[in-house]
């Protein structure tokens, strides 16, 4: 079996670490012996690449390399991300690259950049004078049918442990939230919602990196991939995640929530 990993401008978007995502995800088929490659989607890339992975990874960046991302991620290859992840193509977009699947993102300063418009949510940055949020973010994940998955493979509800370090503050419209703030900013500070939600793809603000924190939602992206890819249902080998499980312990305790932490 293999997969190919689709890697979001990696050059521009890897500012806070993302690559841990990437890194995660493909040693953890290398450990069960599926092979594993990586394919760089950048401005070199062609539309067509965006519809080979099997997985796509999008991280972070700064206001001027996610304006460079948005205005070269246009055209033919909008088009292909948007059936990419319209036909279930599994993906993790954490930090900016949220903001670039919905309709737009306002910056502190300069013009409104637009996005692909996939979710439906905006992005507004409030001003200079604004606090960031930044800070440890914890958040039971709510989205169906990614909930009732992951509770049936962990015996238990989802909970996710990342940091968000974010300026700009994210408004969903007719779209599921990820998860429910259980402490941090999530989205906005505001309503209590944290990332999004639409087919396969989770969308969060949660980076640290997120999935060598929380293992076995890599595991869904890559048990979700195999069943597209393969048309049957796949079952994954048990890998020993005590290192990332103690990890998880000492974040958990740090914020005073270990009663959350039932989690294998």
């Amino acid at each position: 079996m293999e997969l190919k990993l689709g890697w979001l401008y990696p050059k521009l978007m890897s500012t806070y670490g993302d690559r841990g995502n990437v890194i995660c995800l493909q040693q953890r088929c290398q450990w069960r012996g599926i092979e594993a490659s990586i394919v760089e989607l950048d401005r070199e890339s062609n539309a067509n690449a965006f519809q080979t992975v099997d997985i796509i990874v999008g991280g972070g960046a700064q206001d001027r390399q996610q304006e460079i991302v948005m205005r070269d991620l246009q055209g033919a290859k909008a088009q292909a991300m948007r059936e990419a992840i319209d036909g279930g193509t599994p993906g993790v977009f954490t930090c900016g690259s949220p903001q670039l699947l919905g309709h737009y993102y306002e910056p502190a300063l300069g013009q409104r950049i637009e996005g692909l418009g996939i979710l439906d949510l905006v992005s507004k940055h409030p001003g200079l004078e604004a606090k960031r949020c930044i800070g440890n973010v914890v958040f039971e994940i709510a989205a169906s049918p990614l909930a009732e998955e992951l509770q049936e493979m962990l015996q238990t509800p989802a909970t996710i442990v990342g940091f968000e370090n974010h300026g700009g503050r994210t408004y969903l419209g007719n779209v599921s939230p990820l998860g429910k703030v259980i402490q941090g900013y999530g989205n906005n500070g505001e309503d209590g919602t944290e990332g999004a939600f639409h087919r396969n793809a989770i969308a969060t603000y949660s980076h640290g990196p997120l999935l060598p924190k929380n293992p076995f939602l890599a595991d869904w992206l890559l048990q979700t991939a195999l069943k597209r890819k393969y048309n049957r249902a796949i079952a994954l080998q048990p890998l020993d995640n005590s290192l990332a499980m103690q990890a998880r312990f000492a974040m958990f305790k740090r914020l005073n929530l270990l009663n959350l932490l039932k989690t294998p």
